[in-house]
């Protein structure tokens, strides 16, 4: 069984063909939108943005393992075990939030 334990196993995972062929399959059935904010009654659609200091189209889906990689690997390509979810769902599930990260210094200044 392949173990998708260290940075290095999950980045040859993630960069496979049939990572990326099963990825954009999802996608598809998923019709591209955000299952996570379809449950709560929200729309979240792929876009065709491009980021000029990436280089390349902005992230806006991703495909999400509902059971981690790391701990099912035997699931990592089951079409069952994966959905598609925007990028702020999926940082939301992996308990990384960036939009607070930083706190605002003047938060308990007067207000003039």
């Amino acid at each position: 069984m392949v173990e998708y334990k260290t940075i290095q196993q999950k980045r040859k995972f993630y960069d496979s063909g049939d990572w990326k062929r099963i990825r954009e399959k999802i996608k598809k059935r998923d019709n591209y939108e955000c299952q996570e904010c379809k449950r709560n009654g929200r729309l979240t659609i792929d876009t065709n943005e491009y980021s000029e200091s990436a280089k390349r189209k902005k992230i806006k889906l991703v495909v999400h393992h509902i059971k981690e990689l790391e701990y099912y690997p035997e699931l990592a390509l089951d079409e069952e075990n994966l959905e598609t979810v925007c990028v702020d769902c999926h940082n939301k599930e992996h308990g990384r939030d960036f939009k607070n990260k930083k706190p605002n210094k003047w938060q308990h200044d007067e207000m003039w």
